[in-house]
């Protein structure tokens, strides 16, 4: 199973991958980005866009696009794996992916507070320029997500986040039911 989670920034999504996968056995997908390798990241799956082209025409990369200043790419052994694979997608790429896989699975996650994913964009020490730009694009996402049907439809499962143990156990248990249906 291919599962995604998707949502605003400072929603969670790092967090709950990481949950999934060390608590439900999924493998992360990796991204392979071009933009600066942030501090404590592995620099494995950093390169430069001729680089990632270069793949991408080597037949290694299923998908790659264009978001937040930088490409990224899926390696197409992880994507066509069997394995359970997770990762984080952005809402913008929803269509591409159900052409891609058809049999993803999406989980978007909703704030219950708007304000406290933007918090959590504060906390993680962005640049003034950088942390304002991240800042207007929540609202930006979060108001295309809730008034636009047709995209917010495209979604498998919405779940609303609360920041708290609840939430992430609320969210382990839709998981598994998703993992009992595949």
């Amino acid at each position: 199973m291919l599962l995604a989670l998707v949502g605003v920034t400072g929603i969670g999504k790092s967090f709950f991958v990481n949950e999934i996968s060390s608590k439900l056995n999924f493998r992360k997908v990796n991204t392979i980005r071009t933009r600066p390798v942030r501090p404590g990241e592995n620099p494995k799956y950093f390169m430069t866009e001729k680089e990632l082209d270069n793949m991408y025409d080597n037949g290694k990369i299923a998908y790659k696009f264009k978001v937040f200043d930088g490409k990224y790419g899926y390696l197409k052994d992880e994507i066509f794996s069997d394995d359970n694979y997770i990762f984080e997608m952005h809402y913008t790429t929803i269509y591409d992916w159900k052409k891609i896989r058809p049999d993803i699975k999406t989980i978007y996650i909703m704030p219950n507070d708007l304000n406290v994913a933007k918090e959590k964009t504060k906390e993680r020490n962005l640049s003034k320029d950088k942390e304002i730009q991240r800042l207007n694009e929540i609202d930006e996402h979060y108001n295309n997500i809730t008034t636009n049907k047709e995209l917010y439809s495209q979604f498998d499962y919405i779940f609303y986040n609360n920041y708290d143990e609840q939430s992430e156990e609320k969210l382990l248990e839709l998981v598994k039911s998703i993992m009992k249906e595949s």
